[in-house]
């Protein structure tokens, strides 16, 4: 039995001549939490409809559990779970009624799955109380839970945790972790929310202008964040000057808030110090670190734009 739960072939998707999704090879196995990240039009939304068949390519293919032909991929797609975009709820009706009325929608055998789903997502002290009446954090756990009704080995979640308060955003992401941990749900999640992604992801996957640009574990990416000293000092533009013609190095980014990234010389912080306090500077701040999956992000953002 393979291990690979998704894997796409060229899969490209054209509107009015523009590839929003262009020629994407992914591959996502059993386990894993596929951070699917990318910024506001890359093509992420797209893309999740292609594999969800809502929509079909205009190039390519895909392979869901091994299938790929037309029958194949409606019935491994009945393996899976999805919440796109805003999901539809009767406001009048309880959780539990909600989820009836999906059940009997999708023909789902027996009503067990409901109170073992709601049980799963944290909903089940909810009683009578209306879907209306729900905060969006439970609103949330609703729709995540329309999603699981069916026991999915595979879900795909599109911006999960979007507008929610920071509880919330807790609440969802100790959710999808006991999902994967304790019932082995493999999970796709789409997400500008990089801080979050980066606490919940073993897997990622960068798509900018509808190329999916690199695929990387997150102990891959662990190494691949690079090293840098933080400075910031009273004068940006005058350390600036200092770093290319003393120091002989372009390699530093200035920051919109007027800090440094120093991606040279850093087993030499005391004598950057010294340096720049030779030119009367001062130093504010001179730290090593890491760059996070935000500042990872951004540098191939920028290296695929070019």
């Amino acid at each position: 039995m393979t291990d690979v739960v998704l894997k796409t072939i060229n899969l490209s998707k054209r509107y009015k001549g523009v590839n929003v999704v262009d020629q994407v090879n992914m591959t996502v196995k059993k386990g894993d939490i596929y951070g699917f990240i990318g910024l506001n039009g890359a093509g992420k939304s797209t893309f999740i409809r292609l594999i969800t068949g809502l929509t079909l390519p205009s190039q390519g293919g895909l392979d869901l559990f091994g299938q790929s032909d037309q029958n194949g991929l409606i019935n491994a797609r009945k393996r899976m779970g999805m919440l796109i975009e805003h999901p539809a709820f009767f406001p009048h009706m309880t959780a539990r009624e909600n989820l009836e009325v999906i059940r009997m929608q999708r023909g789902i055998p027996g009503k067990e799955c409901i109170q073992r789903t709601l049980d799963r997502v944290g909903l089940s002290h909810t009683g009578n109380k209306k879907v209306k009446s729900f905060s969006l954090g439970m609103k949330q756990r609703l729709g995540i839970a329309i999603a699981l009704l069916n026991d999915p080995e595979f879900l795909i979640l599109d911006e999960p945790i979007n507008g929610l308060d920071p509880m919330g955003v807790v609440e969802i992401r100790q959710l999808l972790k006991q999902l994967n941990e304790d019932y082995g749900t493999t999970i796709l999640i789409s997400s500008h929310i990089l801080s979050e992604v980066h606490q919940l992801a073993t897997h990622y996957g960068i798509i900018h202008h509808g190329k999916l640009i690199e695929q990387v574990s997150a102990a891959e990416l662990e190494q691949k964040s690079q090293a840098h000293l933080l400075i910031k000092v009273n004068d940006t533009g005058k350390a600036v000057a200092v770093l290319e013609t003393v120091l002989g190095t372009t390699e530093f980014e200035v920051l919109p808030d007027g800090m440094i990234k120093l991606y040279s010389h850093l087993d030499d912080g005391p004598f950057i110090s010294k340096t720049l306090m030779d030119h009367n500077l001062s130093i504010e701040q001179l730290t090593p670190q890491r760059d996070t999956l935000e500042g990872y992000f951004t540098r191939i953002i920028k290296e695929g734009s070019v």
